[in-house]
C-alpha cells in the first residue's frame, strides 16, 4: 500500500512521516506534495490508497483537493490534517468524504488509531469492490434473472419437454437429478446483506465447477426462498465427488458451510419436482447437532421422526408465568430441552415447528397481560442467527436467548402488575373522598374492588403512609375547616356534613387533629380575613 502526505510545512510532513506506523499497517510507499496541484500530479502517477491532506496550501487548498480526489480518485481514503479547528473545514471534509479529521499538533496515538481505521475501511471496500467485479464474470452469457426465472418455471412444470434444453445447455437424458444448495442468514452477513451479490457469487462457483464436468447446470429456485438448485443430466455416480467439491470450495473461499441434499434419481418422464421435494425432505430433517465437517446428504434416506409439540407443555408453561419468576422456568426449559433432543437428534422441521408453537404461545401470554408484542421477523432468518460457519445449530446459544426473552417478558408482567395495583389504590382512595361524610367499611371497599382487606390495607399503608381510617379522619377535617369559613353554618350542622352525628364528637376530634376547637379556628380565620 502506498500513502500521500500534502502539506505546505516540511516539518509536518516530516512529523507525519515520523510518528505514523506504516509497516504495522502495510504501507511501504510514502509520498509527499507542498500543495494541491503536486498532490494531484502524485496521485495520478502513483494512486495512494491514504491520503493525508491539510486545509490551508498555496495555490490549491485542501477543499479544491478533496474534491477532486472525489471526483477522480474515490477508492482512496483521506485523511484531513489542519491547525484550524474551523466547522467549516469539518463539514467540507465530510461532505467531500474524508476519513477523519485531525488537528496540529498531532497526537502520535490518535494518528495511528485514525491511520489504522483508515487502512482497514480501504480493505474492507476493496474486497467489496473485487467480490462484484468477480459477480460479473457469469460462465455463460445468458442473463441470471432470465435463467432463474426460466430454470424455475421448468421446475414446477409437470413434465420434461423440449423447452428443456434450450438456451440452457442442458442434454437431453433418460434420467435426471436435483440436488439443494441451502443458503443462510450467516452467509448474506459475509456479504453484508446484498443478497443478489451472494446469489451470483455462489452460482459462479458452482457452474464453474458444473460447466467443468459438462453434467449439470444450477440456479436460484425463485419459488422458495434461500435455495439454489443443481439439475444434473449425467454422471450420476460421480455426483457425491462433484458436490463435495462445491461444498469445500464454497467453504474455503468465503468462510461459509450450505448444506446440500441430494434427491432422487427420476426418469425423463417423471416432474422434476419429486426429486426436488425428496431433497427438501432430507435437509428438513437432517440433524443440525451433528458436528461434521461436510454437510453433504447424497444417497440418504428421509428420516420419520414425528414431530414432538410444545403445546403438550402448555400447563407447565402457563403455571411458570403465574408464579411470575425465572426460576420456575428453568425445570420446564431443561425438561422440553431433553424431550426434544432425544438421542442428540434435533431436525430444522421440528426447530421451525417449536418455533412457530412459542410464538403463538407468547403472543397468548402477551395479550392476556395486555402487553404490546414486537413484531417477529421471518423465523427462519430468526433461526439462522444460532447456526455457527460450520451449519452446526448452537444449541445452548438458543436457549440462553429463549430466557433472555422470557425474563423481559416476566419484568414487563410485573411491571405492569405493579402498577395496575398502584392505580387501584388511588381509585381506592377517590372511593373514599367521595363517600367521606358517611362511614365506609373496609369489606365494602374490598368487595368494590375485588381485593382482599389485608391487601388494601397493607398497600394503602404502603402508598400513603397513614391507614384507612386515620385518612378519613383527615380528610373530615380538611372538609371542616373549609366549611368553618362560613360563619353562617353552625357547628352541629358542619359535623352532620361531614359524616358526624354527635357534634361534640367532632369537636374532640377536630382538636385533637388541629390542636385547637372549631369554635378557634373560625375566630382565628375571621381576625386574618
Amino acid at each position: 500500500m502506498k500513502a500521500l502526505i500534502v502539506d505546505d510545512e516540511k516539518h509536518v510532513r516530516e512529523g507525519i512521516k515520523i510518528l505514523g506506523e506504516w509497516e504495522q499497517n502495510g504501507i511501504s510507499e510514502i509520498y509527499e506534495a507542498g500543495n494541491g496541484e503536486e498532490a494531484i500530479l502524485l496521485i495520478q502517477k502513483y494512486k495512494p490508497e491514504i491520503i493525508f491532506s491539510d486545509m490551508k496550501m498555496p495555490k490549491m487548498d485542501g477543499v479544491l483537493l478533496l474534491e477532486w480526489i472525489k471526483e477522480n480518485q474515490s477508492t482512496s481514503k483521506t485523511i484531513v490534517v489542519t491547525g484550524y479547528d474551523d466547522y467549516h473545514y469539518m463539514r467540507k471534509a465530510i461532505h467531500f468524504g474524508s476519513s477523519d479529521y485531525l488537528l496540529k499538533p498531532i497526537d502520535p496515538e490518535i494518528l495511528n488509531h485514525t491511520l489504522e481505521t483508515a487502512v482497514h475501511e480501504w480493505k474492507k471496500e476493496a474486497l467489496e469492490r473485487a467480490r462484484k467485479e468477480s459477480s460479473t464474470q457469469l460462465i455463460n452469457e445468458m442473463k441470471p434473472v432470465y435463467r432463474d426465472r426460466k430454470l424455475t418455471k421448468l421446475m414446477n412444470s409437470d413434465n420434461l419437454n423440449g423447452d428443456l434444453y434450450e438456451g440452457f445447455g442442458i442434454q437431453p437424458s433418460e434420467n435426471y437429478q436435483v440436488a439443494l444448495v441451502r443458503i443462510n442468514g450467516k452467509t448474506m452477513e459475509v456479504f453484508q446483506g446484498d443478497r443478489d451479490l451472494a446469489y451470483y457469487t455462489i452460482l459462479n462457483v458452482i457452474n464453474e465447477i458444473m460447466l467443468e464436468n459438462e453434467s449439470g447446470i444450477g440456479f436460484r429456485y425463485l419459488s422458495s426462498k434461500g435455495e439454489v438448485l443443481i439439475i444434473f443430466w449425467k454422471k450420476f455416480a460421480e455426483i457425491g465427488k462433484i458436490l463435495n467439491r462445491i461444498y469445500k470450495t464454497l467453504k474455503s473461499t468465503m468462510n461459509i458451510s450450505c448444506p446440500i441434499t441430494l434427491g432422487k434419481l427420476v426418469s425423463k418422464n417423471a416432474r422434476l419436482m419429486d426429486s426436488y421435494l425428496h431433497a427438501k425432505q432430507i435437509f428438513s430433517y437432517s440433524n443440525i447437532l451433528d458436528k461434521i465437517e461436510n454437510r453433504i446428504y447424497v444417497n440418504e434416506t428421509p428420516a420419520n421422526h414425528a414431530l414432538r409439540n410444545l403445546m403438550d407443555y402448555s400447563s407447565s408453561i402457563d403455571l411458570a408465568v403465574q408464579v411470575g419468576k425465572m426460576e420456575a422456568f428453568d425445570e420446564v426449559i431443561h425438561q422440553i430441552t431433553t424431550d426434544f433432543t432425544e438421542k442428540n437428534y434435533l431436525s430444522i422441521k421440528q426447530l421451525l415447528h417449536v418455533e412457530n408453537e412459542y410464538l403463538v404461545i407468547s403472543n397468548r401470554w402477551f395479550k392476556y397481560y395486555h402487553l404490546p408484542n414486537v413484531a417477529i421477523e421471518d423465523i427462519q432468518k430468526r433461526l439462522d442467527l444460532f447456526f455457527n460457519e460450520n451449519g452446526s445449530f448452537m444449541l445452548e446459544e438458543y436457549i440462553k436467548r429463549k430466557k433472555r426473552e422470557i425474563a423481559i417478558f416476566l419484568k414487563k408482567v410485573n411491571k405492569s402488575t405493579l402498577q395496575k395495583n398502584s392505580n387501584i389504590i388511588y381509585e381506592i382512595e377517590k372511593y373514599l373522598q367521595a363517600n367521606f361524610d358517611r362511614e365506609v367499611k373496609l369489606q365494602e371497599i374490598s368487595d368494590h374492588f375485588y381485593i382482599s382487606r389485608e391487601y388494601i390495607s397493607r398497600k394503602f399503608k404502603q402508598e400513603f403512609n397513614v391507614n384507612i381510617s386515620d385518612y378519613i379522619v383527615k380528610f373530615r377535617m380538611k372538609k371542616a375547616k373549609s366549611l368553618l369559613k362560613n360563619s353562617q353554618l353552625k357547628i352541629y350542622e358542619i359535623a352532620n356534613m361531614i359524616g358526624y352525628q354527635d357534634d361534640k364528637y367532632f369537636r374532640k376530634v377536630f382538636k385533637k387533629v388541629e390542636g385547637i376547637t372549631p369554635n378557634e379556628y373560625r375566630e382565628s380565620y375571621i381576625k386574618q380575613k
